[in-house]
Formats: C-alpha cells, sequence, structure tokens
C-alpha cells in the first residue's frame, strides 16, 4: 500500500530522469498500454512501460519543437496527465489510474497532432476519482474565456489535473492520503487567478492594483502553536515571500484571518478563542521571517466559516483529519500599487 507524500518538483525530476532518450512520436500512432500491474515485477516489463512513457514525453516534445508553446492549455494538460501517470506508477499504485491518466494524455496528443480545433477542455474524473472541492473547479471554470486565460491556461490545466489525481487519492485512503494534493491544487488555482488578473489589459491611464497573494496555514485538532502547524502548509508562505523577493514586489501589508473547525465540543467561545490564537501564532512566524510587526493585521472568525463539512465521516480520527483545512489561517499578502 502506498504512503501518503507531498508530490513536488521533484516528481517532475524523476520523470525526467527516466526519460533518458526522447523519440518524436508521429499523429495517430498506437495507443500506449501499461502492463497489468500483476505482470509488473520483471524488468523486462518495467522497461517496457518506461519506453512508453519515454514515447509519449517525447511526443509532446515534438509538439513544443512544432511551435504549440509550453504554457498552451493543451500542452499543459497532456504534460499534467502525463505526469501525474507516471507519479502514481512510480509509486506502485496498482489501480487503473497509471493507465487513464496516460490515455488522457494520449487523447490530447493525437487531438494536436491532427490539428483538431477546438480541442474540448472538458476534464475526466479517471478510475472514478471522487469529484472534491466544488469551489476550486467553479474558479478554474470562471477563468476560462477571459482575457486573462491566456496567461493563467497552464496553471489552470495542471489545476484541473491535480484535482482528479485529488480524487483519486481520496478513494484510495481518503482525506490523509489526498490532502497534499488538494493542497498542490489550491495553489495552482491561486497562482491560476494571479495570473489572469496581471494578464488582462488595464486602460493605460490607470494603474492596476496588484491582487493579494495568499496561502493557508493548517493546524492539529484543538492546536494552536507554532509546532502544531502542518509543516507542508508552510510552503505556501515561503512560496508567496519567494515570489515577492523574486519580483521585487512592496509589500503593503499582511492580513491573517483565524479559523477553527466545526468540533464544538469546548463551545462557540472557545474556539473564537482558539481560532485568535493561531492568528496570533502565524503572526509571531511572519515577523520571525521578516515582515514588521506593524503591517501584520489579523481577525478571527472561530467556525463560522467552514470550507470542508464532512458529513458522515467516521471514526473520529477519519472526521478530523477531513475537517483539517477548516482549521486555517488564511494569509493575504497585500501588495502596494
Amino acid at each position: 500500500m502506498k504512503s501518503p507524500h507531498t508530490r513536488s518538483t521533484l516528481s517532475r525530476a524523476l520523470l525526467s530522469a527516466a526519460i533518458l532518450s526522447i523519440v518524436a512520436g508521429t499523429a495517430g500512432a498506437q495507443q500506449t498500454r501499461l502492463n497489468p500491474q500483476e505482470k509488473r515485477i520483471t524488468d523486462e516489463a518495467i522497461h517496457a512501460d518506461l519506453q512508453g512513457y519515454e514515447a509519449t514525453q517525447g511526443r509532446i516534445k515534438a509538439l513544443n519543437d512544432g511551435g504549440r508553446p509550453v504554457r498552451d492549455y493543451h500542452l499543459s494538460k497532456a504534460q499534467c496527465w502525463l505526469d501525474v501517470s507516471f507519479h502514481e506508477y512510480t509509486r506502485n499504485d496498482r489501480s487503473a489510474f497509471p493507465q487513464e491518466a496516460l490515455t488522457e494524455s494520449e487523447k490530447l496528443i493525437v487531438d494536436m497532432e491532427n490539428g483538431v480545433s477546438p480541442i474540448p477542455t472538458d476534464t475526466a474524473l479517471v478510475n472514478n476519482a471522487r469529484y472534491l472541492r466544488d469551489d476550486l473547479w467553479q474558479r478554474l471554470k470562471a477563468i476560462h474565456g477571459t482575457p486573462g486565460f491566456s496567461c493563467a491556461q497552464q496553471a489552470v490545466a495542471c489545476g484541473e489535473v491535480e484535482l482528479v489525481h485529488a480524487g483519486n487519492e481520496f478513494n484510495q485512503q481518503q482525506w490523509r492520503h489526498s490532502k497534499p494534493y488538494i493542497q498542490i491544487a489550491e495553489d495552482l488555482v491561486n497562482d491560476a487567478e494571479a495570473l489572469a488578473r496581471q494578464c488582462a489589459v488595464a486602460p493605460a491611464a490607470v494603474a492596476p492594483t496588484p491582487g493579494p497573494l495568499i496561502a493557508n496555514v493548517l493546524f492539529e485538532f484543538d492546536r494552536d502553536g507554532r509546532k502544531d502547524i502542518r509543516t507542508y502548509s508552510l510552503e505556501s508562505i515561503d512560496r508567496a515571500l519567494a515570489t515577492l523577493a523574486g519580483e521585487q514586489r512592496e509589500l503593503a501589508g499582511v492580513t491573517l484571518v483565524g479559523h477553527a473547525d466545526r468540533m464544538q465540543g469546548k463551545g462557540f467561545d472557545y474556539n473564537q478563542g482558539l481560532s485568535q490564537r493561531r492568528a496570533q501564532t502565524v503572526r509571531e512566524l511572519l515577523i520571525g521571517r521578516g515582515i514588521a510587526a506593524d503591517r501584520i493585521r489579523y481577525e478571527y472568525r472561530g467556525d463560522t466559516q467552514q470550507v470542508q463539512q464532512c458529513d458522515g465521516v467516521k471514526p473520529r480520527a477519519a472526521l478530523l483529519e477531513c475537517l483539517l483545512p477548516n482549521r486555517r489561517v488564511e494569509v493575504r499578502f497585500e501588495l502596494a500599487r
């Protein structure tokens, strides 16, 4: 059984390492079929599967060599389907997910190779993946067809794929297993919205107002200290700070909003105080990262704004893990004009 872990950019490095030579495919190439899971026990079978991944990657490269930009929606989606397929294959996923994700990649590749227009933008819930986080799906859907889509299309495409990836992992081992991929999807949605805003052409006489950078810091149940923060959730803060530094953007201020989950065993007032203490903890964390205290303000809203309901989830340990997104501090980095 697979153990959960956060997929980082290393997964793409792993894919690159496996692809020792890029082989350009041709339009109408035969669909790649991975060996059935029970046969993936010999070097020969695994080598054959890796050759299939090599050839598929080569076809994507050939499309890019032919002038289709890397950030193109359909090229990006084909790449992200290939990435998640290979990621799960290397993690010994014995379900249909690696094959079905690879097939989605190849469908897009064939359409691009054959000059199909328009190419569909729907996203299949492969391997009967659970439909998670409708709010994220709707935010991505809202970007399609807007002027900013041309700048955000890569993040939109990969965000959609990662939501399916997360839904597949949820089906296999529930929330704990899917949350790293939901975090990736959240970050991609935030990135897509920011890119779309920056892409929109503003009137020459009006300076555009930069949109905020948003991160979420997650806490263990009924905890509010620095040691109680889920380590991987701090990465979104570090990415935002790196973006500020890399783009030399001026920080106007930071707004923190503390939250608690709906478990009210100690009462509404307790959850209000818990969300306040969490916001204070994140405030101290940001000060430690060099942000001036007078630029940070915080609010706390207890359990009044739940983003994950988890109705009917049992046992209690699974319920608490499912409610993790509610035990958050929203961090909004406001940018100066």
